[in-house]
């Protein structure tokens, strides 16, 4: 039988892309968490600032297919290197707009970051199933997802600090700006020369059985054609599909919006806005990795996604009807509720995508998913913003809580077929055999029994 075995190299791997990713996200949020500084700083409206938040989700759909037959033509490596190269090159392209009425540039640095983040984002679960065993895959996906949710973490924290208003000083505003600027270049600079040294393209031997199959299978009989035909031919995907999009593109529109809704209610509470969104993603942090290891030990997946639907739904009804009671302290706590399962759902929608899809590409149901919370995200971050300037934070709310309660009704309608569990299981009955490499006859009955048991 084929052997499996798992790479010591996987945890470096693991440590380097989420590092870089969590720098990806960072670069999202920093902008939207200072939209007073910088609408002031730039010279621009409200709506211009949000638009560098949302460069990102308007980037991601019409790239994302690009990227993901990129991924599965010319690999994991090559995707990670570009990730991490565009990365680096939008931050420093930022270090070029510290004054007033460069907008258009810092636009454009912005949009550099938002295409790195097409090579990022769908790169989790590809890694999770190419370098790691199958009782630890579901817990790998969600700490590599947990990169980017730390980066959002820091860019609520870190930005008010390191740039406070100072709408008198705009010189020092700009320092200030600066130093934000150039660190952020210099650590994922460094980070792009870790990614070349640490990432392979996969590991010498396969770390499960359903990877080995996967493995066995020549390249010349996978199309990226018929990987999307099929995809979309698959109707537990397509409502997974449009309820992980409806999720997190809320959370997208929630955090892009953060300091709009605090400020509305808590005039000058600038700072405590950041801690609220610093508290709402660190919430979901441990959100993730324990429904990562709930899936590892039960895989329930549907079970579990279904629940933390309905409780995300739940918080944000709460954090709705709260917010404006005039009292920080309830928001921290409905908060931290909140993020602790909107952005706990995140890893949870990647791993059964790829259970109910396999074999089919990870990366390439990843990148739809993906691109189905840009699109929602966008939608509901125009609608949000837009009920929220003209009546208040709470019209805005409701609106994302009655597409949360459709998403609910889509995710109990998902059939739970566990392909990939299945194939580890051997319930499918997939019998892989180690091959000589000078043997020619036995590969294609190898071959053959494999397809037939798929």
């Amino acid at each position: 039988r084929l052997e499996t075995r798992l790479s010591r190299r996987r945890l470096a791997v693991l440590a380097v892309f989420s590092c870089y990713s969590l720098v990806n996200a960072f670069q999202w949020i920093q902008y939207s968490i200072l939209s007073n500084v910088f609408a002031g700083f730039y010279g621009v409206s409200f709506t211009q600032i949000d638009w560098l938040s949302m460069v990102y989700m308007v980037a991601y759909v019409p790239l994302i297919l690009p990227a993901t037959w990129l991924l599965d033509a010319r690999g994991l490596r090559l995707t990670a290197l570009l990730g991490a190269g565009l990365n680096a090159l939008g931050a420093w392209l930022k270090c070029g707009s510290l004054a007033p009425r460069r907008y258009p540039l810092t636009l454009a640095a912005q949009a550099v970051c938002a295409v790195a983040q097409v090579f990022i984002l769908g790169l989790p679960s590809r890694i999770a199933s190419v370098w790691f065993g199958p009782t630890e895959v579901s817990t790998a996906c969600a700490v590599a997802v947990l990169g980017n949710q730390l980066g959002t973490a820091i860019g609520f924290l870190l930005p008010p600090v390191l740039v406070p208003n100072t709408p008198n000083d705009v010189d020092l505003m700009a320092h200030n700006i600066g130093i934000m600027f150039y660190g952020t270049a210099i650590v994922s600079t460094l980070l792009f020369f870790l990614a070349g040294v640490v990432f392979e393209e996969k590991p010498k031997y396969p770390p499960s059985h359903s990877q080995a199959v996967l493995q066995t299978k020549p390249p010349e009989d996978y199309s990226y054609k018929q990987s999307i035909i099929n995809l979309f031919k698959n109707i537990p995907f397509l409502l997974l599909l449009i309820s992980y999009g409806i999720m997190t593109g809320a959370f997208y529109s929630v955090s892009t919006l953060l300091n709009q809704m605090i400020v509305t209610h808590y005039e000058g509470e600038d700072v405590n806005a950041g801690r609220i969104g610093l508290t709402l993603v660190v919430a979901g942090m441990v959100g993730s990795i324990i429904c990562g290891l709930w899936l590892d030990y039960t895989k329930t997946y549907k079970q579990t996604t279904l629940i933390v639907y309905i409780l995300s739904f739940i918080g944000l009804l709460v954090f709705t009807f709260t917010l404006d009671l005039g009292y920080l302290i309830v928001v921290f706590v409905t908060g931290g509720v909140l993020g602790f399962f909107m952005t706990g759902y995140l890893p949870l929608g990647f791993e059964f995508a790829v259970e109910i899809t396999y074999p089919e590409s990870e990366g390439t149901s990843s990148g739809l998913l993906n691109a189905s919370a840009q699109i929602f995200g966008i939608v509901f971050t125009l609608v949000q913003g837009k009920l929220t300037t003209d009546y208040s934070p709470r019209a805005g709310n409701i609106f994302l809580c009655a597409w949360i309660f459709v998403g609910i009704i889509l995710t109990a309608l998902i059939k739970s077929d566990l392909r990939r569990h299945n194939v580890n299981s051997g319930i499918m009955n997939v019998d892989v055999k180690a091959v000589p490499v000078d043997s020619p006859v036995e590969p294609e009955s190898t071959t053959l029994k494999i397809q037939s048991a798929l």
